[in-house]
């Protein structure tokens, strides 16, 4: 069998590097016809490698060219410019674009103007022209139903659905996005059309935080990505991922993710999405308590252009700086216009003020989030109004009031399986409990707050729930908050060196923690130390 041959078969069955492989040999023998040329450049996209991608398409194109085919020669054209714009490379994909427009003129009706028309309803959207983007998006789909283009059609659905989304038609958008996503699991669509679909569709439920369809069609591409495992998506579609893993409670694999998102985005010119990247892996960090790290990516993220909030105001509150925090967190939310940015910001913003102290503030976030999830109307934005208005009740002291909103909030995390924000409001509703009186209650919850922190590794929750005078604190071990906190990081393995570094401290101040934690507990080593802890139910 011929080495094209080869690469015809393996391409067939979805094996997508063995045929680059074996057209690429082919390649160098015996330039490829342009058919396998179109081949050799879908097996390079999915494959990552852009720099060959384009060049294979720019090669298609001209064989096409000079073959006759000028739509064929139109259609590599449109990828070739579709992919520099993700890049970033806009002059460089107009002119693509230009000459696709150009090489159309006198062809008449074609399926091909119908996919010229995707960079029209991606340049109405970035204008916010989300009227315009819908019908011109309804003019792609009717194009592609007219030739019987599975792709086209897809692509056009989908693009209404996001348009919609955008106009507040969220209901409506979304019921496009998911038929759009039910060509992508029925296999209907060709490979590229469908990574791009997943990717752009997540990414559409993530702006309004529809984060329960996030997951379930994230679940879907890790089944697809399962089956084709050499098959490498976008940086964005590799970001998204992260943060429902980071939702779900996969911390590990959450950060990653990040990391090869950050890793495969530094190769591009696409530093926008890279620095993002870098502010997710700051996230994972900061929940993990891992500051210096965290602190480290943020400060990447922002040198990239990318603003590295409400994260490090956030973090800024848990290094218990909380002047600093307030005054990042106004500036962000004062200068933010657009709703769904603010959306994003409002929960950190009623957190932080709440722990400075500036109820009246606090409570004016909650209610312009509560007024934000009747217009979007999704179960997440639905459950951080509900916890902010709950917060807001427990600290005005209304302690009653409180209990239902952050119940309310608490089956919604539970029902978007997200242990950790799950576990937040728990302790929010045992501090309800005791101010009501009941005790048992609220020890109920905050051991079922403090086992999950301890699964995903929350130190800095763990430490505040100690702080805040908790269970543990009543147990006869003499452990100071701070000692507590060095404990869980000698039980998850780390040197006083990286808890040094973790904490802020000098290895000096951990050494002598360290010495108190072994004279208290009485124990003559760091094993046992960690093993008295988990007997003893401190951790």
């Amino acid at each position: 069998m011929s080495g094209v041959a080869r690469g015809r078969e393996h391409y067939r069955k979805g094996a997508w590097r063995e045929a680059l492989d074996a057209f690429a040999s082919a390649d160098r023998t015996k330039p490829l016809e342009r058919e396998d040329l179109d081949r050799l450049a879908i097996c390079q996209g999915l494959l990552g490698l852009d720099e060959d991608f384009l060049a294979t398409l720019e090669r298609s194109h001209h064989a096409h060219l000079e073959a006759g085919d000028t739509l064929r020669a139109v259609r590599s054209a449109f990828w070739l410019g579709f992919r520099l714009a993700y890049l970033r490379e806009r002059a460089r994909a107009g002119g693509w674009f230009g000459r696709a427009h150009r090489l159309l003129e006198g062809q008449g009706d074609c399926v091909e103007r119908g996919w010229l028309l995707g960079p029209v309803v991606q340049q109405q959207m970035a204008e916010h022209d989300f009227a315009g983007a819908h019908e011109t998006a309804g003019r792609v789909a009717a194009i592609g139903e007219r030739y019987g283009d599975g792709d086209l059609i897809a692509f056009g659905r989908m693009s209404q659905g996001q348009a919609l989304v955008r106009q507040d038609r969220i209901r409506e958008g979304l019921a496009l996005l998911d038929e759009a996503m039910v060509a992508v699991t029925a296999g209907e669509l060709t490979p590229i059309v469908t990574g791009l679909i997943y990717c752009m569709v997540i990414h559409s439920c993530q702006q309004v935080f529809a984060l329960e369809r996030s997951r379930e069609w994230t679940a879907a591409l890790s089944s697809w990505c399962a089956d084709q495992p050499e098959v490498v998506f976008g940086g964005n579609c590799l970001i998204h991922r992260s943060e429902i893993l980071q939702l779900n409670g996969a911390w590990p694999e959450a950060l990653a993710e990040a990391r090869r998102a950050a890793e495969r985005l530094s190769k591009t010119s696409d530093r926008q999405t890279a620095a993002s990247a870098l502010y997710q892996e700051a996230e994972v960090h900061r929940l993990r308590g891992e500051f210096a790290e965290a602190e480290k990516a943020y400060r990447a993220a922002s040198r990239e252009g990318w603003e590295p909030q409400p994260g490090l105001a956030l973090l800024r509150l848990a290094q218990g700086r909380p002047a600093a925090a307030v005054a990042q967190i106004r500036r962000v939310v004062a200068a933010a216009s657009d709703r769904l940015q603010r959306t994003r910001l409002l929960p950190a913003y009623a957190e932080i003020l709440l722990a400075a102290g500036e109820r009246d503030e606090a409570r004016a976030a909650s209610e312009e989030l509560a007024e934000i999830a009747k217009a979007l109307d999704t179960d997440v934005v639905h459950a951080m109004a509900a916890h902010a208005r709950g917060a807001v009740a427990l600290a005005e002291g209304d302690a009653r009031g409180a209990l239902g909103p952050l119940r309310e909030s608490l089956a919604a995390w539970r029902r978007i399986d997200a242990p950790y924000l799950a576990a937040r409001i728990r302790v929010l509703v045992g501090e309800a409990c005791r101010a009501l009186g009941d005790a048992e209650g609220a020890e109920l919850e905050r051991e079922a707050a403090r086992a999950v922190f301890l699964e995903l590794g929350a130190a800095p929750d763990l430490a505040r729930l100690d702080a805040a005078g908790g269970a543990r604190s009543a147990r006869p071990h003499g452990l100071t908050p701070r000692e507590l906190e060095v404990l869980l990081l000698v039980a998850a393995g780390k040197t006083n060196r990286a808890i040094a570094a973790q904490l802020f401290l000098s290895e000096k101040t951990v050494d002598r923690h360290m010495s108190n934690i072994l004279t208290k507990l009485d124990v003559p080593s760091r094993a046992a130390a960690t093993a008295f802890a988990y007997e003893h139910r401190l951790l």
